[in-house]
């Protein structure tokens, strides 16, 4: 019997992504407005803004979005009190189900702000152009991207298109038991993708607020998130990190103490040493004794 294929059916697709945006604004900042031929959105990650939409004001707060059809005049401030962070992604799209967002402003739940992130996760390392120029109007492939990000933008963008519509269609009736394993399913993948970007940047000295800006994540649910997962906050756990690959750079004994320090960017091979006790009970040369005591064991 001939087998038959079906031919999927896209009821929103994006054909060309024009600006992809993460910005930390001023408290005074002042975007006067523009229009053009494509879509944007607007979502208050923190603070909130003022936007007008056509000849409609808003004030726009954290954990809302706003969409503006093509042509349509928008304009944004902040309000002078609170320094907002927006993220703001405009598009092509000719889809006829994009009729569900001419004047949307709404709510966003733990899903869209899940594949927001991812977007711009994505963004930052598949555009070379900087994410928090509000001027930009042309984005510039970073010709080094991982494989696949590009795709995984149009993705997820069309992913949250369709789970919003979903929401205006379906109302907010979704089960407390789906939405918290969605949220428990997202957190896994926020931990992986922050202990990976921990990992890639062990030599470095990070703070909360790098960490918490180059993954787009909160400080209040990072910290919530890495307790979850190994009961203690998210610098100790790098910490644990550095002082872990200190042990193994000790064991090979290619390296002195202070140039395993600095290989791990201490700031002094007094303080390395101190922490190195604190996590593992014992000094660096004490550890490297008691290896050296059981290597030479019979």
């Amino acid at each position: 019997m001939p087998f038959e294929s079906l031919e999927l059916r896209e009821d929103i697709s994006i054909s060309k992504v024009v600006t992809i945006h993460y910005f930390e604004y001023m408290s005074d900042f002042n975007f006067p407005g523009e229009s053009h031929d494509f879509w944007e959105f607007v979502c208050v990650d923190k603070g909130e803004v003022d936007i007008m939409a056509g000849d409609r004001p808003h004030t726009l707060k954290r954990g809302q979005v706003a969409f503006h059809k093509p042509n349509e005049f928008h304009s944004l401030k902040a309000n002078g009190r609170i320094a907002p962070n927006l993220v703001v992604i405009s598009f092509e799209c000719t889809s006829p189900a994009m009729q569900y967002f001419e004047g949307l402003i709404t709510e966003i739940g733990e899903t869209a702000r899940y594949l927001m992130a991812q977007i711009i996760y994505e963004a930052k390392h598949c555009i070379a152009t900087p994410l928090d120029d509000p001027y930009t109007t042309h984005m510039e492939r970073n010709p080094g991207a991982d494989f696949g990000s590009e795709q995984l933008i149009k993705l997820y963008l069309e992913h949250l298109l369709i789970h919003l519509v979903r929401e205006q269609l379906k109302g907010r009736s979704t089960a407390p038991a789906v939405v918290k394993s969605i949220k428990q399913k997202n957190d896994a993948i926020i931990y992986k993708r922050i202990t990976a970007y921990l990992e890639e940047h062990i030599r470095e000295h990070l703070t909360i607020d790098e960490i918490c800006r180059e993954n787009l994540i909160g400080r209040s649910q990072l910290q919530k998130l890495f307790r979850e997962q190994n009961q203690c906050g998210v610098i100790e756990y790098f910490s644990r990190l550095k002082i872990e690959l200190a042990k193994q750079l000790i064991r090979e004994n290619h390296h002195n103490f202070t140039q395993i320090s600095d290989f791990l960017g201490y700031t002094s091979i007094h303080y390395f040493s101190r922490q190195f006790k604190k996590l593992s009970g014992m000094t660096p040369s004490e550890y490297a004794s008691s290896i050296k005591l059981l290597a030479e064991r019979p």
